[in-house]
């Protein structure tokens, strides 16, 4: 208890003299913060351990009409944000800080849990939102922009990939959960297996009951269980992980 006392107070400390930065560029930033001004992130947000500011692209068009986008080059469905605008919007707003700036692209690395740990060893994240059927591909090539997915499935904006992403990402900050070992025995923290079943009161609900080795008092057993249930879900539901599960074992073994 001790020990945890001093680790929070460390904490506090870091998170008073550091603040995580996001920006973003959006052509919605009254969409922000949305959901993040809520729970766990909310009050980091109002503790000073993370800032976020959303910035209209709009506000970068010299068009009299504000206008963004146009058709594609060779033709085709839907319209592309312009290079020249966005371009203006990146050199003004994200370039002084110097932090990574991520484009919420289909197209992009699939984002994960070691993807999340990287971005906070930043001093922040840049966060392009897109509309339409995307940005000029010379932005992405100039600015040496990273492209990141959250799956293999479409949204209508970048703005509704960037609130998982960062959730994410502002949970693993130091102060925001608090207790560490919380964020270590989650999905894919640790050894990278699914999390174990959770159970609470009443012992027995419907004719259900919790597992026995749950409530015998016993820590190695209850150790043992959770263990065996991590690794029995991730058998189950995610073979491809306990692939690499077995193959990075093997590895280590080897």
């Amino acid at each position: 208890m001790l020990a945890y006392g001093i680790y929070a107070r460390v904490l506090a400390l870091i998170s008073c003299c550091f603040v995580w930065q996001i920006k973003i560029l959006t052509l919605f930033p009254d969409a922000f913060p949305g959901p993040l001004n809520y729970s766990v992130t909310g009050r980091a947000m109002k503790n000073g351990i993370y800032s976020i500011e959303p910035r209209c692209i709009r506000d970068y068009s010299k068009d009299k009409h504000l206008r963004i986008d146009d058709t594609p080059y060779g033709g085709g469905s839907g319209m592309i944000i312009k290079a020249d605008v966005l371009g203006d919007a990146i050199e003004a707003f994200f370039l002084p800080n110097g932090n990574p700036i991520i484009y919420l692209s289909p197209r992009g690395q699939v984002f994960n849990q070691n993807m999340a740990q990287d971005f906070i060893k930043e001093k922040g994240l840049n966060l392009i939102c897109g509309r339409f059927e995307g940005i000029d591909e010379r932005v992405i090539q100039l600015y040496k922009i990273m492209q990141v997915s959250l799956g293999d499935f479409l949204l209508s904006c970048g703005d509704i990939a960037a609130f998982p992403l960062l959730d994410s990402c502002i949970r693993l900050l130091p102060g925001c959960l608090g207790n560490a070992c919380s964020v270590e025995s989650e999905s894919f923290s640790g050894d990278g297996l699914l999390e174990h079943p959770h159970y609470t009161r009443p012992r027995v609900w419907k004719g259900l009951e919790v597992p026995p080795e749950l409530v015998n008092g016993n820590h190695k057993s209850v150790a043992l269980w959770r263990d065996n249930a991590s690794k029995g879900e991730t058998m189950r539901n995610r073979p491809d992980i306990w692939k690499r599960y077995l193959e990075k074992k093997d590895e280590l073994a080897g």
